[in-house]
């Protein structure tokens, strides 16, 4: 997959206001655009997450449903996490492929990179295909706030949840499994 193309920067004049959360922080910023235009522009800074659509030998794909409280519903999504300090993106998705979904994998490809909400975020989630999957006889310990439970699902399962609109589905896991999809031949 090709890198995302350069930054553009516009001229930050000054933080207005912030507020630090869990693992983001807002800012409200008043700012000079590229193209010349200056206001105020709020936000949110995240430091990166990554994604992997983790499948099986035999082509059935490991996937959550987890409970998310801002939409205050349970949705399908891929293992992902955000990544911590200097965190290599990689070594991440494998942590978290393990806390999350109890498995490890042997072969990893890169599926690129995504911006989940570039109106208001400068998130950048790093997307991962995991095969050579081995269920681990003991899951390491994830965050005490996850509530999320492990399916195993047929390639052609995903496609119809996706369209039928019955399951609600996060745009990265969309995203993810769409580039997936490609590298599979499926």
């Amino acid at each position: 997959m090709a890198p995302l193309p350069p930054p553009e920067p516009s001229t930050r004049l000054a933080t207005v206001g912030a507020l630090d959360a869990r693992k983001i922080r807002f800012e409200l910023n008043r700012v000079v655009l590229p193209k010349g235009v200056e206001g105020t522009y709020g936000i949110i800074r995240h430091p990166g997450a990554s994604l992997a659509v983790p499948v099986l030998d035999d082509g059935r794909v490991v996937i959550l449903r987890q409970y998310r409280f801002a939409v205050e519903r349970r949705i399908l999504e891929f293992p992902a996490g955000t990544l911590e300090d200097g965190e290599d993106p990689l070594a991440s998705m494998q942590r978290e492929l393990a806390e999350e979904a109890g498995y490890s994998a042997s072969r990893w490809d890169s599926l690129g990179l995504m911006l989940p909400c570039p109106g208001y975020s400068d998130e950048v989630i790093h997307l991962f295909l995991a095969r050579a999957l081995t269920l681990l006889q003991q899951q390491p310990a994830g965050d005490d706030d996850e509530d999320m439970e492990v399916l195993l699902m047929e390639p052609q399962a995903l496609d119809a949840a996706l369209a039928s609109g019955d399951e609600a589905l996060d745009g990265k896991s969309v995203t993810a499994w769409f580039r997936a999809r490609q590298l599979l031949g499926c």
